[in-house]
């Protein structure tokens, strides 16, 4: 079912080519524009879902499959673009791999395919978001000087921190059976 959370969540899926294509074509500041809407639209979908009970099994399916896709693709171009370190890249995406091979499992042992989300997931997203966002101001404004380098480090300890949560959260619910 379409509803208002649902296409904010498809327009986000729609911005990511046009946001790899500003960066690859170095029109910067429209893909830092790109960004920040792409990350706008994560943060009002899921609100707006849940403020007017417009939860939906399709929102709950492509929401998170869209910050994956921006995610992703971001931290794989911004390392390509030598943006950002490739251990952080390496961290962010084995994170997302772990995740989903463990929700697999999960639901090949218990038929569940549902995950709760923890907290320092939704932050270590929130995290990676602000984290792209930096570097690309940065990237356009490279005369100020912005924490980055302590930024990749939290970045990664909250993401690595969040993935040793749900490992542990799904070894839980395995052993509970």
């Amino acid at each position: 079912m379409f509803n208002l959370p649902n296409t904010l969540t498809v327009a986000r899926i729609v911005i990511i080519p046009i946001f790899i294509t500003a960066v690859i074509y170095r029109q910067y500041l429209f893909a830092l524009y790109l960004f920040v809407l792409a990350a706008l639209t994560d943060l009002l979908d899921g609100f707006l879902a849940r403020a007017t009970n417009q939860k939906t099994a399709l929102g709950t399916f492509l929401d998170p499959l869209a910050d994956k896709f921006l995610l992703v693709s971001s931290f794989i171009l911004f390392s390509v673009y030598e943006w950002i370190p490739l251990w952080l890249t390496i961290t962010v995406i084995s994170r997302d791999l772990i995740v989903v091979i463990g929700w697999v499992l999960l639901f090949m042992i218990t038929g569940n395919a549902r995950i709760e989300t923890v907290l320092s997931g939704k932050t270590a997203i929130a995290l990676q978001l602000i984290t792209l966002a930096v570097v690309l101001l940065s990237v356009n404004l490279p005369d100020i000087l912005l924490p980055r380098e302590a930024l990749f480090a939290i970045t990664a300890a909250v993401t690595a921190f969040s993935g040793l949560q749900y490992i542990y959260n799904g070894l839980r619910l395995a052993d509970a059976l």
